[in-house]
């Protein structure tokens, strides 16, 4: 009986902490933002200018994106459509308990898995879809303007707290759903892309099957040391999605991998023996990669004369984003305008949806508006993701990314380096894995050191 009461307490103490974070938050997700029409927005290495071509034409109120005191036309909408097109995958409540913990909710803890998962996501977006798609449905998400989020959250928290006292369960019912999409489609390609979306989107669901939830990835984080409940750094928060993609088993999958450059350095053959790995006769192509590049930008504040380096990884069309945030605060970096990065914010705990029902509502995977953030607020900690389909590409990409580095840093030494050879040829010690454990005793120290990185959080 009394552990009953106690696991109540837990339940009343995480809705609280819930409704707190979203009153703490909502309010930001709400706040217009701000776009100058007279520089050019940056977005995963798509170029937008906002600029008066139609005066008449208004961007809707509730998109809220406004640019200076005057709102304009020009590639506003297609900025907005491909900005919503981004998966958004925020802290979650009420979800499957997490093994080995009481937690039903990662809110308060798991933002920079949440940041994570939204730069894989990314990368899954361009290996199935490719960087032009585009949600069809995107520009028919919009801000709850009827009601706030905060006055949303408050509501829910008491109606919740009510049915606590009462010994009722609270009933989980996702918001309204999209209508059915696939029948909607009369073009295969637009069918297969619909296919893929909401199959990518799944494999984040909260829940233990998922490939890529937060269940699975802090499974792999307990090999580090890790635990539901902790805090997790970017560098650390790399390795745990390598060893996710190098596990899954979905077919969709085997075509995929990931590498995470070691003390700033990638190793070319290292990165092309991962994408040949595996490679049989009746399947000779290369397999794509995520490139992970855990860097510092700086000692305990971001140097600035990194801004330049960070507008030139944005800019490029096989980046994946950036891992980052402020400190206490992890975000999703995506692109920026003049010296303010543009993010996508995890801390809006929202509820759990189910992703295994056919035609799951897909709103809440979506953000409805783009945010925006000094680039001197930026925690130094980050890691930076990039994205190539294949050998060749990766060949072409670390020519570009090299050529960049050397032009963006004013340092002798650029922030990280491509290298030709293996890292074992650099004295390195082996890095062979056991069956059983899944981090080798290198990646263990590694995983070690940069838990001192962790971003804090409230």
């Amino acid at each position: 009986m009394e552990a009953t009461g106690t696991d109540e307490v837990d339940k009343l103490k995480t809705k609280f902490i819930s409704a707190w974070n979203n009153m703490k938050y909502s309010w930001v997700l709400k706040t217009k933002t701000y776009f100058s029409r007279n520089s050019p927005v940056l977005l995963l290495g798509k170029c937008y200018h906002f600029k008066y071509e139609d005066e008449d034409k208004m961007l809707p109120t509730t998109s809220g994106c406004t640019i200076e005191d005057h709102v304009i036309a020009g590639n506003v909408e297609e900025f907005r459509k491909d900005f919503i097109s981004r998966i958004w995958l925020t802290y979650r409540e009420e979800f499957p308990q997490i093994e080995g913990s009481a937690l039903t909710t990662d809110c308060g803890w798991g933002c920079t898995l949440r940041t994570g998962q939204m730069l894989l996501a990314q990368g899954l977006i361009l290996h199935f879809l490719g960087r032009a798609w585009t949600w069809p449905d995107a520009l028919n998400i919009e801000n709850s303007d009827s009601e706030s989020w905060t006055s949303h959250t408050v509501k829910k928290f008491t109606a919740s707290f009510e049915a606590s006292l009462s010994g009722e369960r609270e009933l989980k019912t996702p918001t309204i759903s999209l209508k059915e999409t696939i029948g909607k489609y009369s073009d295969d390609h637009e069918m297969r892309n619909e296919i893929y979306h909401r199959k990518i989107i799944s494999w984040f669901g909260d829940s233990p099957l998922a490939v890529f939830g937060l269940h699975q990835l802090i499974e792999y984080g307990k090999k580090s040391g890790k635990k539901a409940g902790d805090w997790y750094g970017p560098a650390v928060v790399a390795h745990i999605l390598r060893k996710a993609v190098e596990e899954a088993r979905h077919p969709d999958l085997q075509g995929i991998t990931i590498y995470v450059a070691q003390d700033c350095t990638v190793y070319n053959s290292d990165v092309i023996d991962k994408q040949s790995a595996s490679m049989t006769s009746d399947n000779a192509d290369d397999k794509a990669v995520i490139i992970l590049v855990p860097v510092r930008l700086g000692g305990e504040r971001t140097n600035t004369d990194y801004l330049e380096f960070v507008k030139g990884i944005l800019s490029l069309e096989y980046c994946v984003g950036i891992i980052g945030g402020k400190p206490k605060q992890s975000y999703y970096f995506a692109g920026f305008q003049d010296d303010s990065l543009i993010y996508m914010d995890p801390h809006y705990c929202q509820s759990f949806v189910d992703v295994s029902i056919k035609d799951f509502p897909l709103e809440t995977f979506h953000c409805p508006s783009p945010k925006k953030m000094s680039f001197r607020k930026m925690d130094p900690s980050c890691t930076i993701g990039f994205y190539c389909r294949n050998v060749q590409d990766f060949e072409r990409a670390s020519e570009e990314i090299t050529k960049m580095l050397k032009f963006s840093s004013k340092e002798k030494y650029p922030l990280f380096t491509f290298v030709n050879g293996h890292s074992r040829d650099y004295d390195f010690t082996s890095t062979t894995t056991n069956e059983e454990d899944l981090f080798s005793e290198d990646e263990k120290k590694q995983l070690k050191r940069f838990s001192t990185e962790e971003f804090v959080l409230l």
